[in-house]
């Protein structure tokens, strides 16, 4: 869904522009993105920024309230994954669109977006002569061992599982040296230990099934870093979220699912052809995909939980809804 085009001059009568810049100051370049900011202000005609840094005690929610209240016309978030989560999740329905300057190791909503990376003239760009689209937004609800419950937003996926506790083992030295490869690490010196996830869930309302997963992933979009595309049915708009269920129960069962992320999922499903060859293929899949607005799942021990690639502990009980068009983003024109 395309919001009208926002201008970036303001008439004669009109206030100037002003936006936000939240920043994690840990993960940018702050002298050069106050430079090129200051730059994008003069050419556009814009107000001051209003500058606002995240930190430990707040990691974007509460600044993007800030960001909010003050009435700017857009907000600048530069980040990582976990800084564009806080701050979509203090935004949520304000009609106020995020401008992303990816600045993060995995980048995930800004890559299933089709946006640059690293190229901060491109995102001022975009901040000025773009458009705004609104987007879905994932609602997760988690229960911990305790009782006590939590709510979060996510935009691009939730995981259980070995996808979480990969996450949770990843060494963040090596991350920061060699980015989400660090990932690979971590899945191979975890993956024997692994045990498989026994749940039950209940999709949409649906009766409750039992069922065992070696990893479950809920996303509004379904591109992972390195191009794999593990959601092959997943749009970011389309008011569902998209569920894939791994079940392999040997080293035969991971090949299977690595034929169908890389083949399947990323040459197959590209094409009509594809798609009529997987159609017609009867066999017993590796993975099950399924579509929904709410899911609920309840697990039969504490289990690691990640949310847009952030370790979140232990949880007992998760639900998981769809806002519909909840959040806007300012995309490039082309």
């Amino acid at each position: 869904m395309l919001y009208s085009d926002r201008m970036s001059t303001p008439g004669p009568s009109a206030d100037p522009a002003r936006v936000a810049v939240i920043v994690n100051p840990t993960k940018v370049d702050m002298e050069a993105l106050r430079a090129a900011v200051a730059e994008a202000e003069a050419e556009a005609g814009w107000a001051p920024s209003l500058w606002l840094e995240t930190s430990v005690d707040d990691p974007g929610q509460g600044r993007a309230r800030e960001a909010t209240a003050a009435r700017v016309t857009a907000v600048l978030t530069a980040g990582g994954d976990g800084t564009v989560r806080a701050v979509a999740e203090g935004m949520l329905d304000s009609g106020i669109p995020i401008v992303l300057i990816p600045s993060g190791t995995g980048n995930l909503l800004a890559r299933n977006l089709g946006l640059s990376l690293g190229k901060l003239s491109d995102s001022l760009t975009t901040a000025v002569t773009g458009v705004d689209q609104a987007i879905d937004v994932g609602i997760a609800e988690l229960t911990r061992d305790d009782g006590s419950v939590e709510q979060h937003a996510f935009v691009v996926m939730v995981g259980i599982g070995l996808d979480a506790k990969m996450i949770a083992a990843t060494n963040p030295d090596l991350k920061k040296k060699v980015g989400w490869l660090a990932y690979v690490e971590a899945t191979a010196r975890i993956v024997r230990d692994v045990d498989a996830v026994r749940l039950r869930y209940s999709l949409d309302g649906s009766p409750e099934r039992s069922t065992t997963i070696h990893t479950l992933l809920i996303g509004n979009c379904g591109s992972l870093p390195g191009g794999v595309l593990i959601l092959p049915d997943a749009q970011i708009d389309d008011g569902l979220l998209d569920v894939v269920a791994m079940r392999p129960r040997n080293l035969w069962g991971w090949m299977r699912v690595s034929y169908a992320v890389v083949w399947e999922n990323g040459v197959l499903q590209k094409t009509k052809v594809g798609r009529r060859i997987l159609a017609a293929d009867k066999s017993v899949r590796a993975l099950r995909y399924f579509q929904g607005r709410r899911m609920t799942l309840a697990f039969e021990r504490p289990e690691e939980f990640e949310i847009d690639g952030e370790e979140m502990g232990l949880v007992t009980r998760l639900e998981v809804r769809v806002a519909p068009a909840s959040l806007v983003v300012r995309v490039p024109r082309d």
